[in-house]
């Protein structure tokens, strides 16, 4: 289920640095999920609600997964956005059973940021979330959300994607990630990771992000805590994609709830 804004974005916005890697991006070398520095990635997605993280994938998984997205029998469902006004460019939504590299994405990445999920719940007076992926979605299956989530988008010169929401039901994680399967300024230009974050009774904060190939975007589905005079209070973040001025962008976006 998408939930979108009609705010306009206008002005130049400063990108996020990322976290420090062994690795960079289009080396073609990965860091591990289990070596993933997760205290700075906490930090960083405390202070703006999304985080860099080193390579994930490497090209050829980039291009592998990129390569998908013309293919038949893989896909549950396509959505051309211009048709919803949702934006410009097209994405696909994976069928189960899942690729192999998404699903060990998938299974890899959830632990780890369910700790994360966790500890913002707790400071929300919020439920907790499984420690593990299957019973996250034994509790979507018991609300009728059956269908996986993962999707693959593709934009042209033109294409962006407006400010929205990816919380498909009831239940939702509190946490998704958007791997780049392209190089900026080589495969495409424009089309950064745009991030809108509504505080109460202040201004809209806008943020930028610019991962490199095979990098990672962990940023927030809905909301997360930042402190306040009585504790923490509740932020809304959305997301969407600046302009793609020329090239192609390719985007994988692993979200862990399932779908009605």
């Amino acid at each position: 289920m998408h939930q979108f804004d009609s705010a306009q974005l206008s002005m130049s916005l400063p990108a996020d640095r990322p976290p420090p890697a062994a690795t960079s991006p289009g080396s073609g070398a990965v860091t591990p999920v289990a070596e993933l520095d997760l205290t700075t990635i906490a930090e960083r997605l405390d202070r703006d609600g999304f985080a860099l993280t080193p390579p994930l994938l490497t090209p050829a998984e980039c291009a592998e997964i990129s390569g998908m997205f013309d293919a038949e029998g893989v896909f549950r469902s396509t959505v051309v956005m211009a048709r919803h006004q949702f934006g410009e460019g097209s994405y696909r939504y994976f069928g189960y059973p899942l690729p192999a590299t998404v699903q060990r994405l998938r299974e890899a990445l959830y632990p780890p940021l369910a700790r994360i999920a966790n500890t913002w719940a707790s400071r929300l007076g919020e439920p907790r979330f499984p420690e593990d992926l299957a019973t996250l979605h034994a509790r979507c299956a018991e609300a009728g959300q059956h269908r996986p989530t993962p999707l693959l988008l593709r934009y042209e010169a033109g294409g962006y994607n407006c400010l929205h929401q990816d919380l498909y039901g009831d239940v939702w994680f509190p946490l998704q990630v958007a791997f780049a399967l392209s190089e900026p300024d080589r495969d495409f230009t424009g089309g950064e990771s745009v991030f809108v974050e509504q505080r109460p009774r202040a201004q809209s904060r806008p943020m930028v992000a610019r991962p490199g190939r095979g990098q990672g975007l962990i940023f927030a589905v809905n909301s997360r805590p930042v402190p306040s005079a009585r504790g923490y209070k509740r932020v809304t973040l959305r997301h969407g994609v600046s302009e793609i001025l020329s090239g192609l962008r390719y985007t994988l976006g692993v979200i862990f709830h399932d779908a009605k």
